[in-house]
């Protein structure tokens, strides 16, 4: 008699394996291998296996076209490349308290109130208490529907049975199908209602859009495997505290994942910025360790303040950025000391980009180098004069991109002098730049 085949899978990572392990050699957590039935066997065979076909030339295949139809919160759109695309299937993440429920309750109360019918599923609050939240956001409305289940059954019969063009899933980690004799948010459960959803929202012509709960390290949790099914993955960025949002697209099949949405947390839940700048920058008068950059999100140019505070140290020097790189500002700081001889190993440096924004350009490199030399010499910078441009590790400062934008959005905002390293062809009424092409030329400008 043959022997019966086993297989284990491990329940944080996903790591599968012929033969028990204590201990998992993937995510190096104890005791998570259980041994697969037979049926989750041949779901495990079922998900990874691809549809046959038969191969075409690529000249034969026809484009995919696809329509957009908005979510009525223009920062979102903006984020999803034009809208939300029917059949797709959303992946939001982000920390407890960020308002991914209050984001997507909201857009699904406009969505109905245009005529869209929504089908809200909540495994984690009752319909009560969304019915509340939806007076305070002013999301009711006859044609959003809301449904408390964690059965995924129960849930296809549901977006089967009525003609929904949106369904939210709140969230991922709550729902269960019968088929996996397993907790909900194990890896096996994720994993199937996922590719579920993404065939059921194929075939039925359905966006559906999951909410991911994260881990302490900031990623989604669940199987890695989730982010790659899915059409699209966000993440909300931000401190429950504060009233700024930022939702980033990290991966996007029907647009670019350069784009950024900014939300604020009102009274009626998260709105669309009216105006991004004025967010991170409000102009005020000349102070020691503060300087003003232009920094590039997808399509847009946002004036930003950074901050800095170089004190000296009673011990072991510290290091510390908020919304800046930090391996970035340790090689600014060793570039200060080699180029202007200036003892910063003696000395705490602190960095802070103010308004709560991240830093994923090196555009900011002059503007960070500014503020340190202003805080470390106790000398205001003139408070209309900005700083643009990428430091090399030799001291060269070098041109960045869109240049011309960066400019007209400060002109905007009333600067009158820029450094940089190269003067723009084009001219800015009131605007006058000075190039810089050398680090040790910035203390000559001070």
């Amino acid at each position: 008699m043959a022997k019966k085949s086993q297989l284990f899978e491990c329940q944080h990572c996903g790591y599968t394996t012929t033969k028990w392990l204590g201990k998992c050699p993937e995510c190096n957590s104890w005791d998570s291998l259980l041994e697969l039935t037979d049926t989750q066997k041949q779901i495990l065979q079922q998900v990874s296996k691809s549809k046959e076909s038969t191969p075409r030339a690529i000249t034969e295949v026809a484009v995919d076209k696809h329509s957009f139809f908005s979510s009525y919160q223009e920062e979102l759109d903006i984020v999803l490349g034009g809208g939300i695309v029917p059949g797709g299937l959303y992946l939001i993440g982000g920390n407890p308290g960020v308002g991914k429920s209050t984001l997507l309750l909201k857009v699904a109360g406009s969505l109905a109130q245009n005529g869209v019918q929504v089908l809200y599923v909540s495994g984690e609050e009752s319909a009560g208490q969304i019915r509340l939240r939806a007076e305070r956001l002013g999301a009711l409305s006859e044609r959003l529907f809301l449904l408390s289940e964690i059965n995924l059954d129960l849930i296809k019969q549901a977006l089967i049975a009525s003609p929904y063009r949106l369904c939210i899933i709140d969230s991922i980690q709550t729902i269960y199908t019968p088929a996996l004799s397993l907790a909900p948010g194990s890896v096996s459960q994720v994993r199937e209602i996922t590719f579920e959803l993404m065939r059921l929202a194929k075939e039925q012509n359905i966006a559906i859009i999951i909410i991911g709960h994260i881990t302490k390290d900031g990623a989604i949790a669940g199987p890695r495997i989730l982010e790659h099914m899915v059409d699209c993955v966000l993440y909300f960025e931000g401190d429950p505290s504060r009233e700024l949002r930022i939702l980033r697209g990290f991966k996007n099949r029907f647009g670019t994942t350069s784009e950024i949405g900014i939300f604020e947390m009102g009274q009626s839940g998260l709105n669309s910025a009216k105006n991004a700048s004025k967010i991170f920058f409000q102009k005020r008068a000349s102070v020691a360790g503060s300087a003003v950059s232009v920094v590039l999100e997808g399509s847009r140019a946002l004036v930003i303040e950074i901050q800095a505070l170089v004190s000296e140290s009673y011990g072991n020097p510290r290091r510390q950025s908020t919304g800046f790189e930090a391996n970035r500002l340790n090689m600014l700081l060793a570039l200060l000391e080699r180029k202007l001889e200036l003892p910063l190993g003696r000395y705490d440096v602190f960095i802070n980009v103010v308004g709560g924004i991240k830093i994923s350009e090196p555009s900011a490199d002059l503007c960070v180098l500014a503020c340190i030399i202003s805080s470390f010499r106790n000398r205001a910078l003139n408070a209309s004069t900005a700083f643009i441009g990428e430091v090399s590790l030799v001291g060269d400062i070098r041109e960045v991109g869109n240049i011309d934008m960066r400019i007209k959005e400060l002109q905007s905002y009333g600067f009158d002098k820029v450094i940089l390293a190269k003067k723009p062809k084009s001219h800015f009424e009131g605007v006058k730049c000075f190039e810089a092409d050398e680090v040790s030329k910035i203390l000559e400008w001070m």
